[in-house]
């Protein structure tokens, strides 16, 4: 192959390449905006439900859909059993969060995240938890789904003071010994009320996101993939037919000079 033509070839390769990437991308982005949209949905949806019974909702595994959901449950913590959960987030602070097994009446454990605590800069996690209300106590909180990551970062062990990163029904269950149902609830509230500076883990923002900008850009990097591969081509061709002109002139020239 001859000529400009296999690296026009080469050329188009890489920018269909980069084009069908980018394309994904954007699709990608899309999707994301539909999961964010669908989410925003079922929490509204939940904000405007009444409390349900804890029983209702933790018939199984706890979905997507299922989360944000107000429920009561009325049981006793095991305060010795209680895991820091570490480098959390909330309202643009950073510290922990405090899940303590709860079991109810007829001896079902669910996990209760207690809320969430600033820890001050430059300041280490704290090694002494707050004490949860002792006798029967009634929550009220947010349905949550388990979070989901690599082994070390769920389970509880001697090496970490029995902290985690990530909170998972299964995993701190095995820790406990025992079964806990799927999934946990973010306390708002409880009678007796607890002591101590937590703060409701609250639903997230009501927002789209950036994903509907960043797929607009990932498809205008392919639009611009695509141009500047025919604006090559032309200023190729265009190059070509002036060298080609200017060497008919010069071999027009050279049989004048000789005549």
């Amino acid at each position: 192959m001859k000529g400009p033509w296999l690296r026009w070839l080469l050329l188009t390769v890489f920018v269909v390449a980069l084009a069908v990437t980018f394309v994904n991308l954007g699709r990608w982005q899309l999707d994301r905006l539909d999961q964010r949209r669908d989410r925003n949905e079922t929490v509204l949806e939940h904000e405007s439900a009444p409390v349900v019974a804890f029983e209702q909702v933790f018939t199984g595994e706890i979905e997507e859909h299922d989360q944000w959901q107000r429920v009561s449950v009325t049981g006793t913590y095991d305060a010795e059993r209680q895991v820091q959960v570490r480098y959390r987030s909330e309202g643009g602070m950073t510290g922990w969060e405090l899940v303590t097994p709860l079991t109810t009446a007829d001896g079902t454990t669910v996990l209760i995240d207690r809320g969430f605590v600033e820890r001050p800069r430059n300041q280490d996690f704290p090694s002494a938890l707050p004490a949860p209300p002792a006798g029967e106590v009634t929550v009220v909180g947010y349905v949550r789904r388990d979070e989901q990551g690599p082994e070390n970062a769920l389970t509880p062990s001697p090496d970490t003071n029995d902290t985690v990163r990530l909170i998972n029904a299964a995993a701190i269950g095995s820790w406990l010994g025992r079964d806990v149902v799927s999934g946990y609830i973010g306390l708002i509230s409880s009678d007796p009320p607890q002591d101590g500076p937590f703060l409701v883990v609250e639903p997230p923002p009501q927002d789209e996101g950036p994903h509907l900008s960043y797929a607009l850009q990932w498809f205008a990097f392919t639009a611009i993939a695509g141009i500047g591969l025919v604006v090559l081509i032309r200023n190729d061709l265009r190059d070509r037919a002036r060298v080609k002109a200017r060497a008919a002139g010069d071999t027009a020239g050279d049989a004048a000079g000789h005549a």
